[in-house]
């Protein structure tokens, strides 16, 4: 099954292919682009292990001439010290503003090889080509590019949409069946906050929490109702000037707690889980929805085998205290995005300030 997905941007349209099979054809993919010849091919060791060779093979039988930079993998490595990596590479390889960067990895390596492309020379060109579930139906669409600042998540970025992302789904077949389960949280926020029929369809499954239980017709629909949801909300508010906010959904807290575990703990999937939950509890503390969505969001979150508790090493008051760095925070206000019914939510700073720190606690491991 092969589909293709427009993501019409005004000033910068493009295609997501998810094509079982498509990174034998990647350079073929990127052809009909106009892309200068020069590539610079961004990954991190475990994947390049796996797929950089049939990659680099594709794109030099298209006339690409390809130099690479490999980055150590994981969330803790996106610092300005992997980004200078990047820098130094496409400096040694003469990268022009016709070179074109590549992205093969997950959201880590999709997020600081396109804000070294947002910010080399003013701005070059990249492609996404993401091998995890996580970056396929999320990371890797929306042009968000950026590294970590110690003290939170993704406050250094830009916006810089990727020219072209291919979506190989066999690149799941040696994903870790935990960051399997961190993708699908991914998954679970695009039912709650935008497509009710997905959700439903999830609940309807009989496994989730490994790539191997997931039937290829789930999977195609998981892969395309997610980057559909992403490319329509996308194409409405490229810039997060309204709409595109509600994509946070479960990332708020999810971020805090990420960010205070280190990114050791909890990845970032399972940050989101936990964040999803603690959101939930907020909307239905605030009256947004009701007990039952509440109890299908919680029971779809615990089948994928994703944690719905914050660690007991995340202390309430630091959560708090880091929240007040999220970059939806305005005139000192954080805004939360909380569902009021499956497949839709709002964006809002009427929080009770009593019900953030009783929903942290009642969410508390113990």
């Amino acid at each position: 099954m092969k589909s293709v997905i427009p993501v019409p941007l005004p000033n910068q349209p493009y295609e997501i292919a998810i094509a079982p099979g498509g990174l034998d054809h990647l350079g073929a993919w990127m052809q009909p682009l106009g892309l200068g010849k020069q590539v610079l091919l961004v990954s991190s060791p475990p994947i390049f292990k796996h797929y950089g060779e049939r990659a680099i093979a594709s794109l030099q039988d298209a006339g690409y001439a390809v130099a690479v930079c490999l980055l150590p993998p994981g969330e803790r490595y996106k610092t300005p010290a992997s980004l200078q990596k990047i820098y130094d590479a496409a400096l040694a390889h003469r990268l022009e503003r016709s070179s074109t960067i590549v992205a093969l990895g997950g959201g880590v390596i999709g997020d600081m090889s396109g804000f070294a492309a947002a910010t080399w020379l003013r701005g070059i060109r990249f492609v996404q080509v993401p091998t995890s579930l996580l970056a396929m139906v999320d990371a890797s669409i929306g042009g968000k590019t950026g590294i970590n600042h110690p003290h939170g998540k993704n406050l250094i970025g830009a916006f810089h949409q990727p020219r072209f992302v291919l979506i190989d789904p066999d690149a799941l077949k040696t994903l870790p069946s935990r960051e399997f389960r961190a993708g699908m949280a991914e998954v679970i926020k695009y039912g709650v906050i935008w497509d009710a029929d997905l959700f439903a369809q999830l609940e309807a499954a009989p496994r989730l929490d490994q790539f191997r239980y997931v039937a290829p017709e789930l999977l195609h629909t998981i892969l395309t109702r997610s980057c559909q949801a992403k490319a329509d909300v996308v194409s409405q508010d490229e810039k997060e000037a309204g709409l595109r906010a509600i994509l946070n959904y479960g990332h708020t807290i999810g971020h805090a707690i990420e960010s205070l575990t280190g990114y050791r703990l909890v990845n970032h999937g399972e940050a989101v889980a936990i964040g999803m939950e603690a959101a939930g509890a907020i909307a239905l503390a605030c009256h947004h929805w009701d007990q039952a969505a509440t109890d299908r969001q919680h029971a779809l979150i615990q089948k994928t085998g994703l944690p719905t508790q914050i660690p007991a090493t995340a202390d309430t008051k630091a959560i708090l205290d880091s929240l007040q760095t999220d970059k939806k925070v305005e005139a000192g206000r954080v805004r939360f995005v909380l569902p009021t019914q499956l497949g839709q939510a709002i964006v809002t700073d009427d929080v009770p300030p009593a019900v953030i720190p009783q929903v942290l606690e009642q969410l508390r491991a113990a």
